[in-house]
């Protein structure tokens, strides 16, 4: 089980490939905030709900200094029929190892309708200008988060 991230934690780095299948780096957001979210897959009506509010409300969070990267297991491939279907404006990248998304706390045990299963666990990491862990939110609702990261960011 990967251990979750705490505030003042290192944000663990990363290079994974987006849609396009170029190379994004945590490193290449130095010096701007970064939201870091992990869905469980592209194409599912949740994780469809919460792409879509990011893209809704990119414009308002760049104007607040924060880029916007969510970091699924699905391969590029499947990301870039994703952006293209829903017209997503967010960064995505592909962690079908799931290494990134071990790192982060963001797979391991979860429940889904009352079992225990092992997977995706919908979190969002928000990381400062330092690259160190502002925030870190785990087992979030797709529905309504970006709204909530919004009222406690004080944008």
């Amino acid at each position: 089980m990967s251990e979750r991230l705490q505030p003042g934690d290192t944000a663990p780095a990363f290079t994974l490939p987006d849609a396009d299948g170029d190379e994004v780096s945590l490193a290449d957001h130095k010096g701007r905030k970064v939201i870091v979210y992990f869905y469980p897959a592209a194409l599912t009506p949740g994780c469809t709900k919460q792409a879509c509010d990011f893209t809704d409300n990119l414009q308002l969070l760049a104007g607040a200094g924060y880029d916007v990267i969510g970091i699924s297991p699905d391969k590029p491939e499947k990301l870039a029929k994703f952006r293209e279907k829903e017209s997503l404006k967010v960064t995505l990248l592909a962690d079908p190892d799931k290494k990134v998304l071990e790192a982060y706390g963001a797979f391991g045990e979860k429940k889904l309708y009352g079992k225990t299963v092992v997977g995706v666990i919908r979190s969002t990491v928000i990381v400062d200008e330092d690259g160190k862990v502002e925030r870190a939110l785990y087992n979030v609702k797709a529905t309504g988060h970006v709204a909530k990261i919004i009222k406690d960011l004080g944008i």
